[in-house]
């Protein structure tokens, strides 16, 4: 068996109240290895096509990793994958608690659920048993309450009040952190299933223990001494991004009307740190700790990121940061996903402005906000239509141009008119417009440090592929995306800080090499045979030793490219199309600032080159050549009835 892995994927079927347990053929691991990649392949060969995401034919799936739970550093990540009832797309949402971790312990790399219970319920898993359990005493509990009332001391995943009552954009949580996006508690809400518990003391074999141990140190010591990891991030976790983003124009200010705040520092990591900052906190096991814990009304909670200070904040005209903290906890509470309810929210007040609705919900006011949070979780009065997202309201008001989503999902907190680039990568993303599926080119046109014109077109499908590509395969290995960060090696950033000449020569060859970038990542892997060490990839020779397996930096590309393939290939099974590629038209429209004609996204000029680099027809269709490349053409998967599965 490859290091790393269990051995073992659960399938548990509300309907019936029974388990079973079988094995994955090694070669699908190969190609999918874990999280996300492999969650998009189960979910594309286990979902009947066309399938409502809310029916009980939906199927929701929990993937792990070979290093989750391994040991290996910033790596304790699973991934829940699902049909989306806010977008009809994959939704892969990925999660910093411990319930992966858990979950292997129990015995298990993946869990698929599928059917609907009867009445509420959760589950129990341990290495010897799964139950489903009546959760009637605890349907109706926010998210902490409810972990607080399970049993046991294993990981947890559990819905809300907003998940039970199917809002689109409703979140799984797992200790306080949140796989986010999509509406993947709403899946749970509909299932009925309110939470699912997983205990043991299974440990997690590793091909090659001692250089395992070895690659895990040097892992640690990098990310110690690099800029991002060892001194930004822990330091102002992701609000450092509010006054970067505020200065590059990259800050979405009143419903994206605008790209900065003249008031964003006092909603920044930095006022944060300095007024509200108990101490750090971090996903389990990593020793970054980039979260923050701050003090509510003499209780100690989880602070706001980036995407809750910037959606709730500048989005909607709040310096307030002490209410951002407040609505940040009330929706956490309630099981919200932050970024689309500030979205919304915004679309709500500029709906207002334009006369398209009634609400006393208004730019520059945090009196109604609490009570609207509210009112969306129990889908109460306007609030049942503030449930179903932007999109929705869209179509139902008016005011299409203006609302900032992409597929149905909300964008996450940057203004792509200071960063085309993101603008792409927001058009492209799979899963709508998330920051992560975009690829997170920001980094390496605004708030990262070392960046490019950003306003400029040249090279940026490229630069979007590679971050794309780069964190595909980190995710599918379990570990943090904010690993990719070291990508950028400490002494060349060291270079760039001291000297013009390096930092121009640098940006230029950045810039430039896009496009050669771009081709070098549509060859196959063997034409890249180079060691990942040679790169100084960690994650990459970490996960190396832990399978046992020969993981080149072609290998590891690939897989990136196979994980945003098979997602591509999903969406169009599902009815989407190139024209889904696309932006709103107060993105691609309307200059940001009348002083810089180049402030909107020229998306026209883009994707074609992207589609290009991708391997990808003019219609967004992966060509034949591209799915046999990367080997997505292998019949793997056979329907669930034909596995050899035992009783748990």
């Amino acid at each position: 068996m490859i290091g790393g892995y269990m051995g073992k994927v659960l399938q548990i079927d509300l309907n019936t109240g029974k388990s079973k347990s079988y094995s994955l053929p090694e070669r699908m691991l190969e190609l999918y290895v874990g999280n996300k990649s492999l969650g998009a392949r189960l979910l594309y060969d286990l979902l009947p096509p066309m399938t409502d995401p809310l029916s009980e034919k939906n199927v929701f799936i929990v993937t792990t990793a070979p290093l989750t739970g391994s040991g290996a550093p910033s790596s304790n990540r699973f991934n829940i994958t699902t049909k989306s009832p806010l977008t009809g797309t994959i939704v892969n949402s990925n999660c910093g608690g411990n319930f992966g971790v858990f979950l292997k312990r129990a015995g298990y790399d993946s869990l698929i659920i599928t059917g609907k219970a009867a009445r509420p319920v959760y589950i129990t898993i341990d290495e010897e048993s799964v139950a489903i359990v009546d959760a009637a005493e605890l349907w109706g509990l926010d998210t902490q309450k409810t972990q607080e009332e399970l049993p046991g001391r294993g990981g947890k995943i559990v819905i809300g009040p907003a998940g039970e009552n199917l809002v689109k954009y409703s979140s799984v949580f797992s200790q306080e952190r949140v796989a986010g996006r999509g509406g993947v508690g709403a899946v749970m809400g509909s299932k009925n299933l309110k939470a699912v518990v997983a205990t043991g003391k299974q440990r997690v074999k590793v091909a090659r223990e001692e250089k395992f141990k070895a690659a895990c140190k040097n892992w640690r010591e990098l990310s110690r001494k690099h800029p991002a990891t060892g001194e930004e991030l822990p330091r102002y976790g992701t609000a450092i991004f509010v006054n970067k983003c505020n200065v590059t124009h990259t800050l979405p200010t009143k419903n994206f009307r605008h790209g900065s705040f003249d008031r964003a520092d006092s909603v920044s990591g930095e006022t944060l740190a300095e007024k509200h900052l108990v101490k750090n906190i971090g996903c389990y096991g990593c020793p970054v700790a980039c979260g923050r814990q701050v003090t509510l009304y003499g209780q100690k909670v989880k602070g706001p990121e980036y995407e809750t200070l910037g959606l709730l904040g500048p989005n909607i005209l709040n310096d307030d940061l002490q209410a951002i903290i407040e609505l940040n906890y009330q929706a956490d509470l309630l099981g919200l996903d932050t970024i689309s309810l500030g979205n919304t929210l915004g679309f709500v007040m500029e709906a207002k402005e334009k006369g398209l609705l009634k609400t006393d919900l208004s730019f520059g006011r945090t009196d109604h906000l609490s009570r609207m949070i509210e009112d969306i979780a129990y889908r109460r009065g306007l609030g049942d239509d503030l449930a179903e997202g932007v999109r929705f309201l869209s179509k139902k008001y008016g005011g299409e141009e203006f609302a900032l989503h992409v597929k149905g999902l909300e964008l996450a907190s940057y203004e792509p008119r200071g960063a085309v680039g993101q603008g792409l990568g927001y058009a492209i993303g799979s899963r709508g417009g998330c920051h992560i599926a975009a690829g997170y080119p920001i980094y390496l046109e605004a708030n990262g440090p070392i960046t490019v014109d950003p306003l400029s077109t040249v090279g940026k499908p490229g630069l979007t592929i590679l971050n794309q590509t780069a964190m595909e395969a980190v995710s599918a290995m379990g570990c943090c995306i904010f690993t990719v960060y070291m990508f950028l090696p400490k002494i060349l950033l060291e270079l760039n800080a001291r000297s013009r000449i390096v930092s121009t020569v640098v940006r230029t060859a950045l810039l430039y090499g896009g496009n050669l970038v771009g081709r070098v990542l549509s060859w196959p892997a063997w034409t890249l045979p180079i060691p990942a060490p040679f790169f100084m990839l960690p994650q990459a020779q970490t996960h190396a030793h832990c399978t046992g397996l020969r993981f080149t930096m072609g290998n590891m590309m690939e897989l990136g490219k196979r994980a945003v393939s098979m997602d591509r290939i999903f969406n169009l099974r599902e009815g989407l199309t190139a024209a889904d590629d696309t932006l709103p038209k107060r993105l691609t429209d309307e200059l940001q600032r009348s002083e810089e004609p180049r402030s909107k996204v020229p998306l026209a000029k883009m994707l074609p080159k992207y589609y290009g680099f991708r391997g990808w027809g003019r219609d967004g269709i992966p060509r034949k050549r591209t799915l046999k490349t990367l080997q997505i053409d292998e019949g793997i998967m056979l329907p669930l009835s034909s596995f050899e599965t035992g009783t748990v």
